[in-house]
């Protein structure tokens, strides 16, 4: 079995992402080493953990687990230094062997004073993890556009799209090639109720359109500037979010494995964003299987 094809399996077809996983969440050390060993016991492959996170977010929830897969989704390369990186990395791979995939982003403008020339600051951060011998099969991309998605091929064990459909997978797949990983991010409301699931997505989805890489990838897409604005059209919403009944919401994760995805990362998104959505969990482990 070649390196791409173990990673993916380790992974699995479906993981969660959670912002509430990461140190310095509301939830407590205890609360998140718990949550992720029920993720374990559900069944899922991965938890990506949201937000600049780190190896040291990952650490405890590894010790509390025996098989999944922890990644970030993302540590900003602004923030973390390559050969501190491949240092912690380096630690938890010995003494948890593939239990850590390090996903990487650039972040965003408004986020990072002197945040300028992404693309560059990528390569060369990539070229400092190659000296310090962090291996490409160990590193994925958080990547939207043409030139990250290649660089996720070249450079990187795959990609991890965040906030994007299954027509943005298919262009993804289609320029990484069939080796790669490609494990989009998607969000799923819980709820039938076209008012109450898109008021709810729509509330979590409005700090996103103020960030410029992801309304540029909508625009993209063939979305218009109408659609982002006003957090979002109805149009943007039913995109970039399932919610509906069980039978809907795995037609719409299905979907993203149709345009060729290896894994989909899915988000529980509710009102209180605060709270570890445990139940929310469980009740997608139940309509997966």
């Amino acid at each position: 079995m070649n390196e791409a094809t173990a990673l993916k399996e380790s992974v699995g077809r479906y993981g969660v992402w959670s912002v509430q996983l990461r140190s310095g969440s509301a939830a407590g050390d205890t609360e998140r080493t718990e949550a992720a060993a029920e993720l374990e016991q559900l069944g899922f492959g991965a938890v990506w953990m949201g937000g600049n996170t780190s190896a040291a977010d990952a650490a405890p929830l590894i010790g509390a687990t025996s098989r999944i897969v922890l990644g970030t989704s993302i540590q900003s390369i602004w923030e973390h230094e390559p050969a501190a990186t491949a240092a912690s990395f380096a630690e938890l791979e010995v003494a948890h062997p593939g239990r850590f995939l390090l996903g990487l982003g650039v972040s965003h403008g408004p986020r990072v004073e002197g945040y300028n020339r992404p693309y560059s600051r990528m390569v060369d951060y990539l070229d400092g993890l190659d000296r310090a011998g962090l291996r490409s099969g160990h590193r994925v991309l958080a990547a939207l556009g043409p030139k990250m998605l290649e660089l996720s091929r070249d450079r990187a064990a795959g990609a991890i799209p965040y906030l994007v459909t299954p027509e943005h997978t298919a262009q993804a797949r289609e320029r990484l090639g069939a080796g790669p990983l490609l494990a989009p991010e998607f969000k799923v409301v819980l709820s039938s109720d076209p008012a109450a699931a898109r008021a709810t997505a729509r509330a979590y989805l409005a700090r996103y359109l103020s960030l410029p890489n992801y309304t540029k990838n909508f625009l993209n897409l063939g979305f218009t500037e109408a659609d982002v604005a006003d957090g979002g059209s109805d149009r943007l919403i039913d995109a970039v979010f399932a919610w509906g009944d069980e039978d809907a919401i795995r037609t719409r994760i299905d979907a993203f494995l149709d345009a060729g995805a290896d894994h989909v990362a899915l988000q529980v998104v509710e009102d209180d964003m605060t709270l570890i959505p445990r139940e929310g969990w469980r009740r997608l482990a139940s309509l997966l299987a």
